[in-house]
């Protein structure tokens, strides 16, 4: 169960994730849209699992890739924008939220489901 300061840090961090790789990252990704689905943190606030989405990437892995190699250059961008708000900055961990594909995969296997009519009540 997340605490209410652990919600209001990773709201903040995603907030702020977002504007970095919106502004500031953009010619890092070939033209990939990247953004910010979720964030946790840990209760302690020095662990942040930031979970991205790509639009328009060809390569996910790739991307995600290039995210992991800049970890310590999106940290400091986060840093100088969060001082104010937070003691330490959390360490970024990166993952790929698949939820949008799990949940087309499943719309696609309901929309396959073929459910013959039930038999009228004087029939069976």
């Amino acid at each position: 169960m997340e605490s209410k300061r652990q919600r209001q840090v990773a709201k903040q961090i995603q907030k702020d994730l977002g504007e970095i790789f919106q502004r500031d990252l953009k010619q890092l990704f070939d033209g990939a849209f990247v953004t910010i689905t979720d964030v946790k943190t840990t209760p302690d606030l020095a662990i942040a699992r930031v979970y991205l989405s790509f639009l328009l990437a060809k390569d996910r892995e790739g991307v995600l890739q290039i995210v992991r190699e800049n970890t310590k250059v999106i940290r400091n961008l986060l840093g100088e924008r969060v001082r104010h708000q937070l003691r330490i900055v959390p360490n970024l961990q990166f993952y790929i939220d698949d939820t949008a594909e799990y949940a087309q995969k499943m719309d696609a296997l309901f929309a396959g489901i073929v459910i013959p009519p039930a038999p009228a009540e004087g029939e069976e």
